[in-house]
């Protein structure tokens, strides 16, 4: 049902996402660092829970509304861009710190932590984009059932996502003790991250895909 190159294609996508920086990532990251690992995981598994949502919704049709409603789908992707260019913003300024810098931030109960972890992931608009209009370009019709070749080509962008991101969390705090040490590097990777994160808002703007119907 599901070809190989298509499995290929989600998968390659995926893991350059997760590998790139964005919200989640930096959520993750500062919360692993400020709280412990056990805050990590119990975030990501807000965030893993985010990824389901989009998968399910990817499913049941969600693209055919967005491809209907044109501007539903560009009211996301500018509501997505303004966010990553804030955090480019927040970042860059005079007084920015990278997402590796140790910060004392206040310590929130699970629940909070989950949740936060599954609305940041919500409100990615790389997640969005991703099951929106490209997952839907590797689904065949004509290979029949469509809602499961979604839910499969979504298990494994999620899989990878879950994955990657954990092992993101077990060494955060490896990674911001050695970019301590490190003021110039530290200041490399804030500037790099930055820049990322406002080139992926201009990339998301100017993205003139449409979503197409799962």
């Amino acid at each position: 049902m599901i070809e190989t190159t298509a499995v290929l294609g989600v998968a390659a996508a995926e893991l350059v996402l997760v590998l790139t920086p964005g919200p989640n990532m930096m959520y993750l990251v500062s919360r692993t660092i400020s709280q412990g690992r056990r805050a990590g995981l119990v975030s990501l598994a807000g965030v893993a829970v985010g990824f389901g949502t989009y998968m399910v919704a990817a499913a049941v049709g969600i693209t055919a509304v967005f491809a209907m409603v044109p501007a539903l789908y560009l009211a996301l992707k500018v509501a997505g861009a303004g966010y990553l260019l804030y955090l480019a913003w927040k970042i860059l300024r005079p007084g920015g710190v990278s997402p590796f810098a140790p910060i004392e931030l206040p310590p929130d109960s699970t629940r909070r932590l989950f949740t936060m972890g599954l609305v940041t992931n919500l409100l990615n608009p790389k997640i969005a984009v991703l099951y929106m209009a490209l997952i839907p370009q590797f689904v065949v019709p004509a290979h029949g059932r469509v809602w499961l070749q979604s839910l499969i080509l979504g298990g494994v962008q999620t899989s990878i996502a879950v994955v990657m991101n954990g092992l993101i969390v077990l060494s955060a705090g490896a990674i911001a003790t050695f970019l301590a040490r490190r003021p110039l590097w530290l200041r490399a990777q804030r500037l790099v991250t930055g820049t990322v994160l406002g080139a992926m808002a201009a990339l998301v703007l100017s993205d003139r895909t449409r979503p197409l119907p799962a």
